[in-house]
């Protein structure tokens, strides 16, 4: 079929469900079929679980108006009879359910308050002299194209494309696995005597066969894409360590194993001539800044410059200040970039950014902007790199060649997540705390009781300690009522009296952030009232208690990184978890994992299963290509057989993997840049 010969609306409609070529309404797979291949008698088919064909003839046919406007209908056949209802109808649904016309119905058959009642059953009028000889697919679609019309084009699709095998029979018999062929035609048209069950578990070996090729154009297309990037020349760092050695000897606190650890694989890696592709993992607090801040003085003392971006400005303020306070007394010129800089003081970054005197750059997405040259960056340091997506890191890469890319993270990567979306890139863990940190414990409280949170808080403060309130909002919203950070502050500002109450949020201006926050940190400010712009990077050692406002609205990792913002100091700290009922399933999951859990690779394990790989990764704007019917949870087995098959490919037969990534990942070229 000539797919650009389709009408224009109909091409805008599928696209918007990802069917841009005739390949992909072939793999365009049904989300549940109904079995219309048996016809039931009414009797029998009340005692079947789900979907049944009955047929009959009705008997009665009205319009009722109490309790609501319904069309309701009994139709009997030899056996006995069934309600039929209709909450929204047709006049023509009201013609085809005329008394005395035979008709055949699909639906479930539920007990109701008059009997048996099927509610928006299926209707075909006449009793028809075939039954269907397969289960009837039913796909995803959209608005404006009908069960009909995308039926018709797949079988089209089926007729006009080739569909033979991307992989060797010799490969498919040793991992068991059906042809190609057969296994989407059966996936599209399933018998009836295949159960189910198996079906819509998605177990059946056809639908192992197509998640086995999905995971497997991915792990092919990760690895090729890790080989292009072998290919490139980055600078080769192998300084004697001076630098680096005189800030390890001014800190007031020793490194731990693992970020020795660490250290050692980010250095190899800077003194190859290819370009460092790190992703560094840490949980909150684990001490990924100072391994990324000496790092930086490897490449500094070879004569290098580095770049370091952070998604948000407070963030990237925050970075600013530790470096400088750590690196500027050694000598080191350290410089901001921020969009609300002043045009004089942006002037000027840019211009030491040119010429080199800008040892390092710290700043956030400001940094991509053309106007941005650096003189000759050696290294780029990305935090919280889920955040930046691949045009933007590309951005950043071309700006110096083929500089060393070490990324952060305090969101921990499940293992089959790095496995599989992660799979070009050398992941270093710090899976050590630094001693001293106490434990945080976390209590789950209803909103009832926030004139009990906040005696509490004036009791921390009398201790000496200080408290994060945080909110999801700034202004109050007509679709989510909230309690906002501004009414907050104001309402804790008359209650807590004699209190400092400082306010933060990200519409503030550069200048007054970073002054409240110094305030805060100096404890001029004893209750810190703010919205998530602090999840990530806020460091107040006598901080002890974290209040999270609907937290029932936040995601886990959100979640566990705020409350990593207390116990990072010698003092017990507390988070409270302030939820509004009723809650539903999801955030009653949510908040019992991290009311139970304090590992950051537990939680996000948890979250994988609640929230799903690309939301919880951001792999969603990342580019890697998303899965669309495999499990990382379940289908961990397919996953290692397609890392080890993509290797013994790509090692042993090449020339198979691209027609496999031309079906799977048309127009991959992009990835193979980042």
């Amino acid at each position: 079929m000539d797919f650009a010969k389709l009408p224009a609306p109909l091409q805008a409609k599928l696209a918007k469900i990802g069917i841009n070529r005739p390949f992909d309404l072939v793999l365009h797979l049904p989300m549940r079929y109904e079995d219309e291949t048996h016809l039931y008698t009414i009797a029998d088919a009340q005692v079947v679980a789900g979907g049944v064909l009955i047929e009959g003839e009705v008997l009665s046919c009205e319009v009722n108006y109490k309790p609501r406007k319904q069309l309701v209908a009994r139709v009997k056949d030899a056996t006995g009879s069934v309600m039929v209802r209709l909450l929204n109808f047709y006049p023509s649904q009201a013609q085809q359910l005329a008394a005395g016309k035979r008709v055949r119905l699909y639906g479930e058959i539920r007990r109701g308050y008059f009997g048996p009642e099927m509610v928006h059953p299926k209707i075909r009028v006449g009793g028809e002299v075939s039954l269907q000889e397969a289960l009837s697919p039913i796909y995803p679609t959209t608005a404006g194209l009908s069960q009909n019309q995308i039926a018709n084009l797949i079988a089209k699709a089926l007729k006009a494309t080739t569909l033979s095998d991307t992989l060797p029979k010799a490969l498919l018999d040793t991992l068991d696995l059906p042809d190609f062929a057969a296994s989407v035609k059966l996936l599209h048209n399933p018998t009836p005597d295949i159960p189910q069950i198996l079906l819509t578990a998605r177990t059946h070996p056809a639908w192992q066969r197509l998640k086995f090729d999905e995971l497997l154009a991915q792990q092919l297309s990760l690895r090729l894409a890790r080989a292009v990037r072998r290919e490139k020349t980055a600078p080769t760092i192998a300084p004697e360590g001076r630098l680096a050695a005189q800030l390890i000897g001014n800190l007031p606190f020793g490194l731990t194993g693992a970020q020795k650890r660490v250290l050692l694989e980010i250095c190899h890696d800077l003194t190859q001539k290819h370009p460092m592709q790190r992703l560094l993992q840490g949980d909150v607090g684990a001490g990924k800044t100072i391994v990324a801040a000496v790092a930086a003085c490897h490449a500094i003392e070879a004569g290098y410059q580095v770049a370091m971006l952070a998604p948000t400005e407070i963030l990237a303020e925050q970075h600013f200040q530790k470096l400088s306070q750590w690196l500027a007394p050694l000598g080191v010129k350290v410089v901001w970039l921020a969009g609300s800089l002043k045009a004089k003081e942006k002037r000027e970054a840019l211009a030491a950014a040119a010429d080199g005197s800008a040892q390092l750059l710290v700043g956030t997405h400001a940094i991509f902007q053309a106007s941005v040259e650096l003189k000759n960056l050696g290294l780029a340091i990305v935090d919280e790199q889920h955040r930046f997506g691949v045009a933007q890191r590309l951005a950043l890469r071309e700006k110096g060649g083929s500089p060393h890319q070490l990324m952060m993270s305090a969101t921990p990567i499940p293992r089959t997540l790095a496995m599989s979306f992660y799979a070009d890139l050398d992941v270093s863990v710090i899976d050590e705390l630094p001693p001293g940190r106490t434990p945080i414990v976390t209590k789950l409280v209803s909103d009832a009781r926030r004139d009990e949170i906040i005696e509490r808080i004036a009791a921390k403060v009398l201790e000496g300690r200080q408290v994060y309130w945080v909110c999801p909002l700034i202004e109050e919203s007509e679709t989510l009522q909230l309690q906002t950070a501004v009414d907050t502050h104001a309402q804790l500002s008359e209650e807590l009296e004699g209190i400092s109450v400082g306010l933060l949020h990200g519409r503030m201006k550069a200048d007054e952030k970073a002054a409240t926050m110094a305030a805060f940190s100096r404890n001029e400010i004893q209750v810190l009232v703010a919205t998530t712009v602090i999840e990530v990077g806020v460091d107040v050692p006598n901080a002890s208690l974290m209040v999270i406002e609907h937290a029932e609205r936040m995601g886990l990792s959100q979640l566990h990184q705020l409350r990593g913002r207390v116990g990072r100091g010698a003092h017990a700290s507390l988070c409270i978890l302030l939820y509004t009922t009723p809650l539903g399933e999801t955030a009653k999951a949510r908040l019992k994992v991290i009311y139970e859990h304090t590992d950051g690779f537990e939680i996000a394990r948890q979250d994988l299963q609640i929230r799903g790989p690309g939301e919880l990764a951001g792999v969603k704007q990342s580019g890697v290509p998303m899965l669309r019917f495999a499990d990382l949870e379940a289908d961990v087995d397919l996953l290692e057989i397609a890392r080890e098959t993509a290797e013994d490919i790509l090692a042993h037969s090449p020339q198979l993997a691209q027609p496999h990534l031309d079906r799977w990942l048309p127009g991959r070229e992009a990835l193979l840049k980042v």
